[in-house]
């Protein structure tokens, strides 16, 4: 009897190694969650490509046992992601808005004005730079998508297409030109060499300098279920703890931190040198304790995530199931990267969406990648009157809500599929 066990007994293998955290540089084991294979989500496909072998990528996120940074893996070059760009950041109200009050909001607590230099790292279309103008600051953006930086120069904002590191950074600095302000809003998740990114900064920057990170705060991807968020192009996902780490590697130090609640609730960052004379806000240290206090320097605590997510998926899947039997029509609202993860991991192609719209007349006539649902105008919407609006950027939920509420008046309502399902009647919307 104990022969026949032996003989059916299956070897375990060991665990399986991912290569090296970009952060510090340990072996990678631990799953955070495994969204299977899928397309690069900002590669929007023209009709005449639909038809044509697209690539697929394991979109596997994994989290580091030593500095707990979680991470995708490098499948792709970023100079083929980001050399050509779908994603224009004034797209969005309210984003540009959020924009807008931040520059106020430096200009005035870190005294900047004529004579000082501002450097933008992704500027993207210009949407924050174009509010300093006004105030006689320098400002030059640094961005690598030549069809992106071309609409913020007809802005009047200047901009260098190329990526940036420590190589441009010295060349900068060889020209004469430090930094009394770098902005990076939502760059460092694009970054797959952290390192020299950060190097980079440390170099450009005056020696009483500031700069500001703006990125999706890990904790709200956990705690809301954000997996849409995990995409190719997002290479790291952050703590403050791992923000904290990546400083002190480069001789700079986290001085205050706000919670913001874009993107799903975000984290702006405030560095400088480490001898710098900026005094460190209580928040800092109040945050770190905070997300030590959660669990975020136990690997226990990152490896539960994809329970959560698998539930979510069955969830959606089920309730547009459930509509379609019904004989519902549905489209989506919105064409965001993060909506794609969504639909490539639930599988959701035109079998449930007619179609989705978009602001962006960009992506317009294209087709989402791997589900290829069609992207129409806005007014598609209007036209086909479907009975369910699926919102692919929940994190500007309150803004689609607002904006469509008139989808009301023939009965539509509006699903979010983040971090649950939820069903909005626009009609039960005070105006």
């Amino acid at each position: 009897m104990n022969a026949m066990l032996e003989k059916r007994s299956i070897a375990m293998p060991g665990a399986v190694q991912y290569g090296c955290c970009r952060l510090c540089g340990a072996s990678l084991s631990k799953t955070f969650v495994n969204l299977g294979m899928s397309p690069l989500c900002e590669s929007f496909l023209p009709a005449s490509e639909i038809d044509k072998m697209e690539p697929y990528f394991p979109l596997h996120a994994l989290v580091c046992e030593q500095c707990f940074l979680v991470q995708v893996r490098e499948y792709v070059q970023p100079d083929h992601i980001f050399s050509e760009y779908a994603y224009f950041s004034s797209y969005s109200d309210s984003w540009v808005e959020h924009a807008r009050q931040y520059c106020e909001m430096v200009v005035g607590r870190f005294g900047l004005g004529a004579g000082s230099e501002v450097f933008e790292i992704a500027s993207n279309d210009g949407y924050l730079l174009q509010h300093l103008l006004p105030f006689g600051v320098s400002v030059l953006g640094i961005e690598p998508a030549a069809n992106v930086a071309e609409a913020a120069r007809r802005k009047n904002v200047p901009t260098l297409v190329e990526f940036f590191g420590s190589a441009l950074a010295r060349r900068l600095v060889s020209e004469g030109r430090r930094a009394d302000l770098i902005i990076g809003n939502n760059v460092l998740a694009q970054v797959p060499d952290l390192n020299d990114f950060t190097a980079g900064m440390s170099v450009l920057l005056a020696p009483a300098g500031v700069i500001t990170l703006e990125f999706p705060h890990l904790e709200r991807l956990m705690v809301e279920n954000q997996f849409d968020t995990i995409y190719h192009e997002h290479f790291s996902y952050f703590s403050l703890l791992t923000i904290d780490w990546l400083a002190r590697r480069h001789r700079l130090r986290i001085f205050d931190v706000e919670q913001l609640a874009t993107h799903g609730g975000s984290l702006r960052v405030y560095l400088c040198h480490d001898e710098s004379r900026h005094g460190t806000s209580s928040r800092v240290d109040e945050l770190l304790a905070h997300e030590r206090k959660i669990g975020f320097e136990n690997i226990e605590s990152y490896t539960q995530f994809a329970t959560k997510v698998h539930r979510t998926k069955r969830q959606l899947l089920s309730f547009l199931v459930e509509c379609k039997e019904k004989g519902a029509r549905i489209c989506g609202y919105g064409a965001p990267g993060k909506g794609n993860t969504l639909l490539n991991y639930c599988g959701i192609g035109t079998d449930f969406l007619e179609f989705t719209v978009d602001r962006n007349p960009y992506k317009h006539g294209r087709y989402t990648p791997g589900m290829h649902i069609p992207i129409y105008p806005v007014s598609a919407i209007d036209e086909f009157q479907p009975d369910f609006l699926l919102i692919l950027p929940w994190n500007l939920k309150s803004e689609i809500v607002k904006q469509m509420r008139h989808v009301g008046s023939w009965g539509c309502k509006m699903i979010v599929p983040i971090p649950d399902v939820e069903v909005i009647n626009p009609r039960d919307i005070e105006t």
